[in-house]
């Protein structure tokens, strides 16, 4: 009886071993599935607030800036013209009086530099690229300028403004990151 009492006691001792390993394993086994489910919580939110494009303040004042930005075209009385006024006489196809220069080339050349100088793009650089569109009513596009890197992350710059003629003009800027 003693044989089979020790015996006894030997099997309880493993038995105990066996189901606190097994309760160990399982332990091991929720925490690894809440680490798991913590993981994809915080990747999602990541993933959300990086994809947010909200409008951004230094792009918004980029267009701002630029619209007041004197420009080489010149008015009859041979004042120069803002680049908002030479959107419109881009718009109706007019030539700058003074110097007979192209409105839309001169509207191109001065944003494409200014956009150069205020936007340093590359891949070094946390600004990856940009894209300035402007649209003259919901079906014509008067400008579109991309430079750099097209990203999914990126910062918005809006503006839209009319003329007393009832031209309706929006300039959107996408900042790329």
């Amino acid at each position: 009886m003693k044989r089979e009492n020790k015996r006894e006691q030997e099997s309880y001792r493993l038995l105990s071993r066996k189901s606190g390993q097994e309760e160990m394993v399982g332990f091991g086994l929720i925490l690894i599935l809440v680490a798991i489910i913590f993981i994809v919580f915080i990747a999602s939110y990541i993933r959300k607030s990086s994809d947010v494009n909200d409008e951004d303040y230094e792009a918004n004042s980029f267009v701002q800036a630029i619209l007041q930005y004197t420009t080489p075209c010149e008015e009859e009385n041979l004042n120069n013209l803002s680049l908002q006024k030479v959107i419109f006489k881009c718009q109706k196809k007019e030539v700058c009086y003074y110097r007979h220069m192209d409105s839309c080339k001169v509207l191109n050349d001065t944003i494409k530099g200014a956009a150069r100088e205020s936007w340093n793009i590359g891949t070094k650089n946390p600004n990856k690229g940009y894209s300035l569109i402007i649209n003259v009513s919901e079906s014509e596009q008067l400008l579109n300028i991309t430079e750099g890197v097209v990203t999914n992350n990126y910062r918005t710059g809006l503006q839209d403004f009319g003329d007393p003629h009832g031209d309706y003009i929006i300039i959107l800027m996408d900042v790329y990151t």
